[in-house]
């Protein structure tokens, strides 16, 4: 048995290599489009490979500090000794997160302007606020599921709280996410019916990442509802969000990129000083679920 699981382990690992290769050759941009543009243009082979190089390393790093007492394991067991180590957290204000976001969703190509997370567009940092035009801070882990809402705690995590567009954060609302629908307005590609969202190509692997973090840091022993994925949709006020098959399947498609780790890091080191697992070791999510 030992050598099966080494055999599947050593499968994914290749799968999700390949991935990352294709991803250099294909993936949307890793850098911003103007703020007037809805689209991404192309990112390079080479600017792709050096991203990857670099978050390799810096996972060998942090696999022996950061990571130590999950490494080799899976299951239930991989799953709580991550808990156990990103629950130790700054914790931000519900008005800490507009300057947070500032910074972690920054575009690469202008420092005056954040990236929108489901439509791609660059907007000034100075139009966040609530009216048309405006960007607000997006729950991705839908706040209503688990009612913790805008408390300090999963309410102000800022490993799933992103600039959107006001209108698409409102047509968002608080679905569960699933494929399927019709096209989003001004939502750079994403889709939407009456009880799913489905985001742009660009950022399905981002969403889902964001999700079982928190399904994982949050697991009801610090006052906080017990956060878990599940396979439905129209999940309302329990604190569940779906949908984990097509979660687990956008993960494998969307690979981290340059944008992601970065955004991880910054909120590593200048804010909440801890880690979005998945971002490092995608292939944890597959080891858990």
């Amino acid at each position: 048995m030992l050598a099966i699981r080494m055999r599947t382990r050593r499968r994914k690992a290749v799968a999700f290599a390949t991935a990352a290769a294709l991803t250099a050759l294909a993936v949307p941009a890793l850098t911003a489009s103007p703020a007037t543009a809805t689209t991404e243009p192309p990112v390079t082979a080479a600017a792709t490979a050096t991203a990857r190089a670099t978050a390799t390393a810096a996972n060998s790093d942090y696999d022996s500090t950061y990571y130590k007492n999950a490494i080799g394991k899976t299951g239930t067991a991989l799953k709580s000794s991550l808990h156990t180590i990103i629950s130790s957290q700054t914790k931000l204000s519900y008005s800490a997160v507009w300057d947070a976001l500032k910074a972690t969703d920054q575009d690469p190509n202008n420092s005056n302007n954040v990236i929108l997370l489901y439509s791609g567009v660059s907007r000034s940092k100075s139009l966040n606020g609530g009216n048309t035009g405006n960007w607000n801070r997006e729950h991705v882990w839908a706040k209503s599921h688990g009612d913790f809402g805008t408390s300090t705690g999963p309410g102000t995590d800022i490993h799933h709280l992103r600039p959107t567009d006001v209108q698409v954060n409102s047509v968002r609302g608080n679905k569960d996410f699933d494929n399927g629908g019709s096209a989003v307005a001004n939502g750079g590609g994403s889709l939407t019916d009456s009880d799913s969202f489905e985001p742009r190509n660009a950022v399905k692997g981002d969403v889902a990442r964001m999700i079982l973090y928190m399904a994982v840091r949050y697991e009801g022993g610090d006052g906080w509802a017990d956060l878990e994925p599940n396979n439905n949709v129209n999940n309302g006020s329990n604190p569940y969000m779906g949908r984990l098959s097509v979660l687990k399947a956008w993960n494998e498609q969307d690979p981290p990129d340059a944008f992601e780790q970065r955004r991880n890091q910054v909120i590593h080191d200048s804010y909440q000083h801890n880690r979005n697992p998945f971002i490092d070791h995608p292939e944890w999510v597959e080891a858990i679920w």
